[in-house]
C-alpha cells in the first residue's frame, strides 16, 4: 500500500497536466477535429441516470492507507458482466471519485472469486434494440475514457478472467496488476463482432500493432505471466 501512495505522489502532477490537455480537446467543437463525436461528450453523457447500484461500490481506505480508493465489482451471478445497472453504478463511483480531493490513487478490483470482469452482459444485450445497443456501447466507451482521464492514477487488480469489455476496462487504467490465475483476452471476433469500447485502440499502444492484431483477430486468451512479457 505504501508503494501505491508513493506512485500516486510521483505521478499526480503528470496526470493533471495530461488531463488538462485532454479536456482542452474534449471541450472543443467536434467539427474542428477528426475524432469520434462521443469523445467530446465524455463528461456530458457519462451518467445514464442517477442510481444506487448493488453491483459496484466505493471503499475508501483509512489510517496509513488514506487516499487509496477501491472500486469493488460485485455481480457474482453474472461474473461481473457489464449491464446497464452495473454501468450506472460504475459511472456514479467515478463521478464521486472525480470530486473527491482526498483520493490519491484508485484501485478497480473484483469481490467475485476467480473473475475480474467477464465483459458485456450479452444476455441483456440480446433484449436491446439496435439503437439501445449503440447508446450502451457509446456510454461504455465514454466511461472507460473517463477512467483513462481521471486526475489520479488508476490500477486494475486482475484476479481471474478479464475478457472483452472487462479487459477494455483494465486497459483504460494506468496500470494492471495480475494474479497467478489471471486470464486476459478480447474474444469478440468469435461472436462475429469487434471490441467496441476502446480495446482496438488501447491494446496496440501497449503491446504493439502486430501482437494486438493477433490477439484481436484470433480472440486468443493469455495468462497474467504472458501479459507481463508483452508489457500489458
Amino acid at each position: 500500500m505504501q508503494a501505491l501512495k508513493g506512485l500516486a505522489g510521483r505521478s499526480l502532477s503528470l496526470k493533471k497536466h495530461t488531463i488538462y490537455q485532454t479536456f482542452s480537446i474534449l471541450s472543443a467543437p467536434a467539427e474542428n477535429h477528426h475524432l469520434p463525436k462521443w469523445v467530446y461528450q465524455t463528461r456530458r453523457t457519462l451518467i445514464l441516470e442517477p442510481t444506487s447500484s448493488q453491483f459496484v461500490n466505493l471503499h475508501r481506505l483509512s489510517d496509513s492507507d488514506s487516499g487509496i480508493v477501491e472500486i469493488n465489482l460485485n455481480r457474482p451471478d453474472r461474473k461481473n458482466a457489464i449491464g446497464k445497472d452495473f454501468l450506472r453504478g460504475l459511472q456514479q463511483t467515478l463521478e464521486d471519485i472525480s470530486t473527491d480531493d482526498s483520493a490519491k490513487v484508485v484501485l478497480i478490483r473484483s469481490l467475485v472469486p476467480k473473475v475480474f470482469c467477464a465483459g458485456a452482459d450479452l444476455k441483456e444485450r440480446k433484449m436491446m434494440t439496435q439503437s439501445e445497443v449503440n447508446s450502451f456501447v457509446e456510454s461504455l466507451r465514454s466511461t472507460f475514457t473517463f477512467i483513462e482521464t481521471l486526475r489520479v492514477p488508476s490500477i486494475a487488480v486482475i484476479e481471474g478472467t478479464a475478457l472483452g469489455g472487462g479487459l477494455e476496462m483494465a486497459l483504460s487504467c494506468d496500470l494492471r496488476i495480475c494474479g497467478e490465475n489471471a486470464v486476459l483476452g478480447l474474444p469478440e471476433t468469435g461472436l462475429a463482432i469487434i471490441p467496441g469500447a476502446g480495446g482496438t485502440q488501447r491494446l496496440p499502444r501497449l503491446v504493439g500493432r502486430a501482437i494486438a492484431k493477433e490477439l484481436i483477430f484470433t480472440g486468443r486468451k493469455i495468462s497474467g505471466a504472458a501479459a507481463m512479457v508483452h508489457w500489458l
